[in-house]
């Protein structure tokens, strides 16, 4: 698929549920999170990692590669009070100076990546023993329930689209940074559900890689329609519970 997030930069920015409360208390558990800490948040998108660790204080740079979504995070910065740095770059070569951060995040964005390259780069971005956080939250598929029917249906209009059924675990990140030379590598997982309205589940779905990113407008017109019929005919609870799983590997640098 040709995937482009900014061609769907509003309903990201609206509807793509940001990291739960709880994720940041794990984190702070490694020392990520603390007042002044220097953050680069890679793949920020909207930037809702990003706002998450400056509303805590941190002073913190997020860098995409999409204009569109590095505007539309400014604008909900604004709406947050908070200031951070944008960068327009690649995960892979940043342009920033060697250890010049305490903390690198990629929030929901390392499998787009050059894996190798992109753990290559955050190691000489950070501080000695510095840390790096890959995070996830994932939507949960499960026989019968509203994601499964919801990935069904991507398929149906975009059979290029193959990230459905996922389990919300990623232990190949694990090699990633060993590889690149990180240690003390330790995962933690758990799992929430996420209240959305019809209106807003449509929108997240909206804002995903298998629809608005990688579809013409009138393919995502006709594939809204129909899930919001799916929704009506299926799952008239309003709002929707749908099951998340959040997974975070923590590592430091050497």
């Amino acid at each position: 698929m040709d995937i482009d997030f900014g061609k769907t930069a509003k309903d990201y920015g609206q509807y793509r549920a940001g990291f739960p409360e709880e994720f940041y208390a794990r984190v702070s558990a490694f020392g990520v999170g603390l007042p002044g800490q220097r953050i680069l948040d890679l793949g920020t998108g909207t930037g809702t990692l990003a706002r998450g660790f400056a509303l805590r204080g941190c002073d913190v740079t997020g860098l995409d590669r999409s204009p569109a979504l590095i505007a539309e995070a400014e604008r909900l910065d604004g709406h947050a009070g908070v200031s951070i740095r944008y960068v327009t770059a690649t995960a892979e070569a940043t342009g920033l100076p060697d250890r010049s951060f305490d903390v690198v995040t990629a929030g929901q964005c390392w499998h787009w990546f050059d894996r190798e390259r992109a753990a290559r780069e955050a190691s000489r971005l950070l501080v000695p023993k510095g840390v790096l956080v890959i995070a996830h939250f994932d939507w949960i598929p499960l026989p019968g329930n509203v994601v499964e029917a919801t990935e069904q249906l991507i398929e149906k209009h975009n059979p290029a689209w193959t990230f459905g059924g996922g389990y919300g675990l990623y232990p190949v990140w694990l090699r990633d940074v060993a590889m690149a030379g990180f240690r003390d590598l330790e995962t933690f997982s758990f799992d929430t559900p996420v209240a959305y309205s019809h209106e807003a589940w449509r929108g997240r779905i909206r804002a995903s890689a298998g629809v608005a990113a990688s579809l013409s407008p009138d393919q995502v017109a006709r594939f809204d329609a129909e899930l919001r019929v799916l929704l009506r005919r299926r799952f008239a609870a309003d709002p929707l519970e749908v099951p998340h799983r959040v997974f975070a590997l923590i590592a430091r640098a050497p």
